[in-house]
């Protein structure tokens, strides 16, 4: 019989128990993720057993290894939890642990007060504090200034010629309570497990990202009908319109040669015509692959200049990174094995039945793994070097998570500024997979959330659910994607939609039409565009547009710039409305607190109390000042406040924006 302990996967609980530690991620696995200037909320399960007096610290040690302890607060009563919320400034690896403690001083301090006032053991309880005050001196790693505290207030308590409440309130003096507070009397205590954050730059959690395809910027219809193409000169054109909107990001489609095997025509027919320009993601024909410029819009210089142009005004260009390649790809000559064969010896095609597309080539990352891994890495070095600081990644989710792992974590150790989105709409699984395994952001559900309940529980998820490790963008069209809400057409709907994609989230995107309600359905029960820009160029009259949301999306940008409270994620709350048809919720980060009432009805006006929750918004009293940030105007609201919004008219009634005026 031995005399060792066994424990259950042979990992022991710890003397105080500490469980539920966030934030994590598969219980330490992978780091969570973070971003500069984020307020990061730290929490976790601890007690102990019988009435001793617990305390719960946060030890965190920023990339350069400076330590800082942070006493944690309980939170509701009898759940045993412990919280506290930290900035995170600095990017790079951050690590932490939580620090459980029988705290020694409170249960002291506790217990005399009970028994001063019930006059039991009253010089014992003395006797006991100055035990505990000269142990707590003694120790070694305690300031002297600290400890001096200590020993006086232990001879005030040792000093018979006073009465034991008397001595018990002169040793609790403000000198020995900041002096505990800055050291606590710790004893019994244990540590959790070393988790780690991974903080990133702050774009790459909090931004506003537009598309637009440059062959259509600067693009004119000939007189036979067919079109120009326009290419990076005329598209550096439309930069300073999109930076004056207020985006960050401009994300562009493939730029590399386009195949002509198969080459699609307007709106998917297999045939295309000698002027039809093929879609941007069939990569690669005799002038190259995801290494060249498609000839059409110009040459590397080009490229280069347009990156330039838009560094100026204060765009980062974000890149699609499509793995997949057109049948006339240098690569299905050089590297046969990165592609898979039909039992008649062709390569297979893409196909999600009964859609097929002949045009594209899936790869094989199985035959030659690690060839891949080299030859991609090579490819977003070279658009790096070219000024790409962003990879926009086309369905990730069709390839092996392992590989974005690998491909990504060598990136990001030579450029830790590099930004990958996953563009993929997916089952929640894989989702939450290419989150874990390095991507910094990803395409969402948002599209299709609509009702009040959907966008509630979403946002709740993304917020609060899986914000460790999967970091929303909101988009609200995609060239794929035109929602079936937005088919009517109806100015009121796009608005409330940015609206919802602007403050929801800190990342949001839009691509290029949305402003000018662009809403034509290639047929009914699709959601996809008529003469969709995948397929063709498209031409638009940006100045001569009757109607635009631009000045609205302006303003929404601006407002998620003035207000920092937007730019966070984890500080999402909803709260309760009488009316279906309006959803409110509030974030706050500091001073700044933002609440958004919105209309989720287009077409009709609609009126609800708010029932705001006092203490989730952390004010006190019943009543507050609001300014409204889309209209300029101030209201008096209460905890019960009735709103009426009525966009009929005015796409612009769609939503209250108000800012908190902070007692």
């Amino acid at each position: 019989m031995t005399s060792e302990i066994s424990y259950r996967h042979n990992h022991p609980i710890g003397r105080l128990p500490i469980l539920n530690v966030e934030p994590t991620v598969d219980a330490g696995r992978w780091a969570a993720k973070a971003f500069v200037g984020e307020v990061i909320p730290f929490s976790a399960v601890s007690f102990r057993e019988g009435h001793d007096a617990l305390g719960v610290e946060l030890l965190l040690t920023n990339p350069k290894g400076d330590l800082t302890i942070k006493r944690m607060h309980t939170g509701a009563a009898g759940t045993d939890s412990w919280h506290t919320e930290v900035q995170l400034e600095e990017q790079g690896v951050w690590k932490f642990q939580i620090r459980a403690f029988s705290d020694d001083y409170e249960t002291w301090h506790h217990n005399t007060e009970v028994k001063l006032a019930a006059g039991v053991d009253e010089e014992l309880m003395m006797l006991e504090g100055v035990e505990l005050f000269t142990r707590a001196a003694a120790e070694k790693d305690r300031k002297k200034s600290n400890a001096k505290e200590l020993v006086l207030a232990a001879e005030v308590l040792a000093d018979q010629s006073h009465s034991p409440s008397a001595r018990f309130a002169a040793a609790l003096n403000v000198k020995l309570l900041k002096a505990i507070a800055e050291h606590p009397v710790r004893a019994l205590e244990t540590l959790s497990e070393t988790y780690e954050i991974n903080c990133e730059r702050t774009l790459a959690g909090a931004g506003a990202w537009y598309e637009f395809f440059p062959r259509s910027e600067g693009a004119s219809i000939n007189k036979d009908g067919t079109f120009a193409s326009g290419n990076f000169g005329t598209a550096a054109k439309r930069l300073k319109a999109v930076k004056d909107m207020g985006f960050d990001v401009l994300y562009i489609p493939p730029i590399h040669p386009i195949g002509i095997s198969h080459r699609k025509g307007p709106n998917n027919t297999l045939t295309a015509g000698p002027n039809d320009p093929g879609v941007p993601w069939g990569i690669g024909n005799s002038d190259g692959g995801h290494d060249a410029i498609n000839p059409a819009l110009g040459t590397m210089k080009d490229f280069e200049s347009f990156v330039k142009e838009a560094n100026k005004l204060g765009l980062e260009i974000a890149l699609d990174l499509a793995l997949q390649t057109s049948p006339d790809h240098p690569w299905v000559k050089e590297h046969p094995k990165w592609f898979n064969y039909r039992a008649d010896g062709t390569i297979a095609y893409a196909e999600n039945p009964p859609k097929k597309y002949q045009d594209i080539y899936p790869i094989n990352f199985d035959d030659d793994f690690d060839g891949l891994v080299k030859e991609v890495y090579r490819i977003c070095d070279l658009w790096i070097s070219k000024g790409v600081t962003i990879f926009r990644v086309d369905n990730p989710h069709t390839k092996p998570v392992l590989f974005w792992q690998t491909l990504i974590a060598k990136v990001n150790e030579k450029y830790p500024e590099i930004v990958f989105l996953a563009e993929a709409f997916t089952k929640p699984a894989m989702m939450h997979a290419l989150g874990k395994a390095g991507f910094q952001q990803s395409y969402t559900y948002f599209t299709w959330r609509t009702t009040k309940h959907e966008l509630t529980e979403y946002g709740n998820e993304v917020s609060h659910q899986t914000s460790a490790f999967f970091r929303p963008n909101f988009w609200v069209n995609t060239p794929d994607i035109l929602p079936f809400h937005l088919q009517s057409g109806n100015p009121a709907m796009f608005a409330l939609r940015a609206v919802l994609a602007a403050t929801l989230t800190p990342s949001w995107g839009m691509y290029a039409g949305y402003e000018l309600f662009e809403h034509r359905v290639l047929s009914e029960g699709r959601e996809e565009y008529l003469d969709s820009e995948k397929y063709q160029i498209k031409v638009r009259d940006w100045d001569g547009a009757k109607q635009s949301l631009a000045p609205l999306v302006t303003k929404l940008n601006k407002i998620r710039n003035a207000n920092r409270a937007l730019q966070r994620l984890r500080n999402l709350h909803f709260h309760h409305t009488d009316n279906e048809a309006i959803i409110a919720y509030s974030k706050r980060d500091g001073e700044n607190l933002v609440l958004v009432i919105v209309n989720l009805d287009p077409s009709n006006a609609q009126a609800t109390v708010v029932h705001w929750n006092m203490d989730l918004l952390g004010l006190t009293g019943d009543s507050f000042v609001v300014d409204d940030q889309i209209t300029g105007n101030s209201f008096s609201w209460n905890r019960d406040s009735f709103v009426s919004l009525d966009p009929r008219g005015d796409y612009n009634n769609v939503a209250h924006i108000a800012v908190v005026r902070i007692p």
